[in-house]
């Protein structure tokens, strides 16, 4: 039997996942209140009831978040994919699904890149043949985009990385996962920003959603992340500048969107190469670093190579960290 063989024997398929309970305490933040005591009526006999805690949470769902791999032939990056990929694969509570976050490729959205587009697939592809053993989903990131054209650079990236569609949503677990297009070619550059037929799509999504149905969001440029305002001198002009590349220009469409139908609860994405998690209005957003760190040359400011760690709960609760992996630049 081959390792990935064996990894795949011990993984298991999605549909057998087993419930796995929690401790106590809270995920993500949330807490978990007891149950208040019941007092029984005064005079003779009257006692008071113990508190019945409520059940803790159970989780339903652990996923790998890897965003950014950036594979190329340069600098060992498949060689460096393979390594994060064992990494998730090889830890003690092994996940049961792996999300990409986009710019899976290094750059087919440039003339240079789209000239060795077909070599970097390839790259990407073999990887994933040779190494990964779990089930994942797949989403568009910039540099993902032939050409970085609209419609039939996307329509080579939907082919490429063989996804549905360039957006889409699927469901698992008791979870509803919504899946983004979050890049608007515009002007020889982009901005993070989805268009007017996916708004009406994903508004569809949300108002069809049960109410009891939590719903995570995958996208590759963040809705919002405090880290964009410190990936530059964004305040050198005496005013705080957030360039609309970094961070959704439509942010605040979409978190009055998630206001009308509260069933979102987290926000996954990656982009900016930097770690943090954001909650606002009861929605999380979570930016998780990258595989590649910076482009595959170590650290990118304060964000080692890694990705993210996810806990996902019958409750519509979470819990996200960040999982360093070891990886030497290498030329």
């Amino acid at each position: 039997m081959t390792r990935r063989e064996a990894l795949r024997a011990s993984a298991g398929m999605v549909g057998g996942i087993a419930v796995v309970g929690v401790g106590a305490g809270t995920a993500a933040g949330q807490s978990v209140s007891a149950n208040p005591p019941v007092l029984s009526p005064t005079g003779a006999g009257s006692h008071v009831k113990q508190p019945t805690a409520a059940p803790a949470p159970k989780r339903v769902l652990r996923i790998a978040h890897l965003t950014d791999v950036h594979v190329q032939s340069e600098r060992q990056a498949a060689v460096g994919f393979a390594t994060a990929m064992r990494h998730v694969q090889e830890l003690a509570d092994t996940p049961q699904l792996v999300l990409f976050g986009g710019d899976n490729l290094m750059n087919v959205d440039s003339a240079d890149g789209a000239a060795r587009a077909d070599q970097q697939l390839a790259t990407w592809r073999k990887a994933l043949k040779d190494e990964l053993s779990l089930p994942f989903r797949t989403c568009v990131g910039n540099h993902d985009i032939l050409k970085l054209q609209q419609v039939e650079g996307k329509k080579w990236a939907v082919d490429a990385l063989e996804i549905p569609a360039r957006y889409y949503t699927f469901d698992q677990a008791g979870w509803r996962f919504v899946v983004l297009d979050s890049t608007s070619p515009e002007g020889g550059g982009y901005k993070g920003r989805i268009d007017d037929e996916q708004f009406e799509w994903l508004e569809g999504v949300l108002k069809e959603t049960p109410q009891a149905t939590p719903v995570m969001v995958l996208s590759h440029i963040p809705i919002l992340a405090a880290c964009a305002y410190f990936d530059g001198q964004n305040e050198k002009s005496g005013n705080w500048v957030v360039p609309g590349s970094w961070m959704h220009i439509d942010a605040r469409r979409l978190k009055d969107l998630f206001h009308r139908h509260p069933r979102v609860r987290v926000c996954l994405s990656g982009h900016m190469h930097l770690v943090d998690q954001v909650t606002y209005n009861g929605v999380s957003y979570c930016c998780n670093g990258a595989v590649c760190g910076a482009w595959w040359g170590g650290a990118y400011h304060e964000c080692n190579t890694g990705y993210g760690l996810i806990d996902l709960f019958d409750d519509g609760s979470f819990r996200n960290e960040y999982v360093n992996y070891q990886w030497t630049p290498r030329d």
